[in-house]
Formats: C-alpha cells, sequence, structure tokens
C-alpha cells in the first residue's frame, strides 16, 4: 500500500494586520508500486505512443522514431492496454490494425505485431497535432474501464496544418482525460507550442536534440509511467471563511500552475488534479489571503491534504500568527524564498528568449541577465550552465551579461524547455 507524507514549510508570524501567508507543502510518496493490469474487466491501465511520420522525419527520422518507440513497448507490463498513432496531418492508428479504434493488451505476441507494425511506417504529409490528441482521447475511450491513461507525444516540427484556435480546441477537449509527456525532435518544433499540449495534459516537455537520443528517453518515459502505481491523487486546499486562495502551484521536480485546474470540493475547499504518483517527492507553493488581524491573534490559514480518491492520505496545516516583532515577522522560509527564486527564473529565461527572438536585444539582455542572478542566487548550476551557452557572463551576482552572437537553436531551444525544471531547495 502507497504511503504519503506531507511536511509544511513557512514563516507562520504576520506583522499586526498582516494578510498573506505562503507555505511549501511538499508531499513524499512511498510504496506505489507499479501499474497493476487487472484480469477483470474493471480498472487497469492504458498507454499510446504517438509517433510523428510528417514529411518532416523524412526516412531515417521515422526509422529512429520506430525503433525508440520499440523501446517503449519493451518497458509495458503485460496486460496494459496500449495502442499507436501515426500522426502527420492526420491521425493513422499504426496497431492494433489501422482500421478499428480500439487498444488491446500487451503480451509477447502483441509487443511482436505492433513491432513490425512500426516497421512499415514512411514519411509524409505535415503536422496537425491537435488530430493527434483527439484520436488519443478517442482510443483511451474505447477502455471507459481505464484508471490510469499516458501517452508519450513526439514531433519534429511546428503544428503548420491546424490554426492555433484548433489545436486549442483539441486540447480542451483532452484536457483531464489522459496525461501525457511530450518529446521535440531537433530545431524545428516550437516549445511554447508543445509546452501548452503537455502542461495542459499533467506531462513533461523536453528537447531531444539527435535521433540517438529517442530510445533511451522513451525507454526511460514508459519506465517511469508503469512506476506509477498510484493511478491518481488530488491535492486539496481548504482556507477559511473569508479568506481568498491566492495561488497552487507545483514547484518541484518541475514548475506548474495548478490554479486554473481547481473544482470544487466543497464551500472551502478546492481540489486540484495532480496525476498518476511513484515513489516520489513533490512541492507545492500555496498562498492564501486572510482577513487582517491584530497582534496576539492566530488562525489556521489552510489545510492541505493529498486525497485518493474519497480518503485523504496526508495532510499539513499552514498556520497564521500576528506579532508585534518584527525579528519574527521579518523572516522568509528558505524553501519560500527558494521556489519563489525558481518561478521567477523559469520566467526570466522565457520572456529574454521570446525578446532576443523578436529582435529586442535590451529586454533580452535585461531578463537573461536576471535569470543568471537568480540562477546562481538559488543554487541552480545547470540553469547557470546553459546560460552561459546563450549569454557572456560578466558578472553572475548582479546579472550583467551581453548576448551571444551565432547561438546554436538547439542550446537556446534547450535553455527554454528546462526553465521549467527546478532544482529542490539545499537543507543546510
Amino acid at each position: 500500500m502507497p504511503e504519503f507524507t506531507a511536511t509544511v514549510y513557512q514563516n507562520e508570524f504576520l506583522p499586526d494586520a498582516g494578510t498573506d501567508v505562503h507555505a511549501i507543502v511538499s508531499v513524499t510518496c512511498t510504496g506505489a508500486g507499479t501499474v497493476t493490469p487487472m484480469s477483470s474487466a474493471s480498472g487497469g491501465a492504458g498507454e499510446i505512443i504517438i509517433v510523428d511520420v510528417s514529411g518532416s522525419m523524412d526516412v531515417q527520422g521515422v526509422r529512429a522514431a520506430a525503433y525508440a518507440a520499440s523501446a517503449a513497448l519493451d518497458q509495458i507490463v503485460d496486460g496494459v492496454w496500449f495502442a499507436i498513432i501515426a500522426g502527420n496531418h492526420e491521425a493513422a492508428l499504426c496497431y492494433p490494425d489501422g482500421t478499428s479504434a480500439a487498444m488491446v493488451r500487451m503480451s509477447p505476441q502483441t509487443r511482436l505485431e505492433a513491432k513490425r507494425s512500426l516497421q512499415r511506417l514512411a514519411p509524409g504529409g505535415g503536422t496537425a497535432m491537435g488530430r493527434w490528441l483527439l484520436a488519443a482521447g478517442q482510443l483511451f475511450g474505447s477502455v471507459p474501464t481505464l484508471s490510469k491513461k499516458h501517452a508519450i507525444l513526439l514531433t519534429d516540427g511546428a503544428n503548420q496544418h491546424e490554426t492555433p484556435q484548433e489545436l486549442s480546441w483539441a486540447i480542451e477537449q483532452v484536457r483531464g482525460r489522459f496525461q501525457a509527456d511530450c518529446r521535440g525532435l531537433g530545431a524545428a518544433w516550437q516549445v511554447e507550442e508543445v509546452r501548452r499540449i503537455a502542461q495542459a495534459l499533467m506531462g513533461s516537455v523536453d528537447l531531444i536534440r539527435t535521433w540517438d537520443g529517442l530510445p533511451e528517453d522513451f525507454a526511460a518515459l514508459m519506465e517511469q509511467s508503469m512506476g506509477r502505481g498510484v493511478t491518481d491523487a488530488q491535492l486539496r486546499v481548504w482556507a477559511p471563511q473569508g479568506a481568498e486562495v491566492l495561488f497552487v502551484k507545483q514547484v518541484s521536480p518541475t514548475l506548474e500552475d495548478l490554479s486554473s485546474r481547481r473544482t470544487e470540493v466543497n464551500a472551502l475547499t478546492g481540489g486540484y488534479d495532480t496525476g498518476a504518483w511513484g515513489d516520489e517527492t513533490r512541492d507545492f507553493h500555496v498562498a492564501v489571503r486572510l482577513a487582517p488581524k491584530a497582534v496576539g491573534q492566530e488562525q489556521l490559514a489552510s489545510r492541505v491534504q493529498l486525497a485518493l480518491g474519497e480518503e485523504v492520505v496526508a495532510q499539513g496545516l499552514v498556520k497564521a500568527r500576528w506579532s508585534g516583532d518584527s525579528l519574527l515577522t521579518a523572516q522568509i522560509s528558505p524553501e519560500v524564498a527558494h521556489y519563489t527564486g525558481q518561478t521567477e527564473l523559469a520566467s526570466a529565461i522565457q520572456d529574454g528568449l521570446r525578446a532576443k527572438a523578436l529582435g529586442d536585444d535590451a529586454t533580452a539582455t535585461s531578463k537573461l541577465g536576471r535569470a543568471v542572478q537568480l540562477a546562481r542566487e538559488t543554487g541552480d548550476e545547470a540553469a547557470t550552465s546553459r546560460l552561459a551557452r546563450v549569454v557572456e557572463i560578466e558578472d553572475a551576482a548582479t546579472g550583467r551579461v551581453t548576448l551571444r552572437r551565432n547561438v546554436d537553436k538547439l542550446d537556446e531551444m534547450e535553455l527554454d524547455t528546462a526553465s521549467t525544471k527546478t532544482t529542490r531547495v539545499r537543507q543546510q
């Protein structure tokens, strides 16, 4: 049985008439186990692999994608439902048979058949990722009893055969119906476009520089999915009457604003879907605005819980105490400060790269310089290293940088895709 624990990090002291309470709630899962395919008609897990076969992939790219998909198939546990979609400007069913929109259970026989079907793929056509997502939603719907649904999506180009509105509509149609980890191959795809899909579907986005990096990444993604034995969990945030939940964000291992996912559990409690869990720790930043109170008063600011179905499996309490001691009220929790910096770091990187692409060198230099400064302050050495390939760092402490010329596009894209990955706070 999985076990969850929750730990709260905050400074609970507020000044006289102070209102805003910030806390980091760290939730750890142990004993999650692996997916357990059901022999009966209920429950179970489903996996869909979506492979880009547009013309830009060319023969070598499609062959590499097929090899990567085969590596992922090897990680799927027997009994799990699965299918493969071949995507270009349309969505075709590569496996099971290409004619009936259905999924099949993994077995030695179906694994072999699926690998053979991958060898028949050929490049051609354009790119319409919204149609791929809709096809995946239809396939998952063919097994309505599935309790865990996950997809891997690979593309190498921009979504040129759908309007932005059509893609947005497709994303909304499948939001909440399955999770998807997205990967972009090479330098021709658009990070913001693919990130939007991944964030809506509670998954990750990453850059694969060359074809030879695909198999290892696909195998790791599928192995990770098979290790998420907790099929679905919901973060619940209670706040007292008259209070306002300012935001709820996941801040580790990746940044994700969960606020828009809020559903009403009851009049005072909001629920935020977090998807499937394995043995892992996730940190959440919760901010609540309370009615101001005088020195000496105390209040429970929030009750943060993790629930599996209707069962609450972990809980952390966020507190507020009003004090006239400025030494107490001026302190900032190291955890809150760290993740606030990491959130600003991600925004600075993305804003800087966006300005650079538009030719606004002054804004790009300012934003990326601030990113260098924040990376140093939060101890994010990996971000500093990635930034150093895009800017010349003159003084990291003050954020003084100059833009590099002739920067490899892949270096910029790697900096962008990795901007939402965070480092955990260093414990003293």
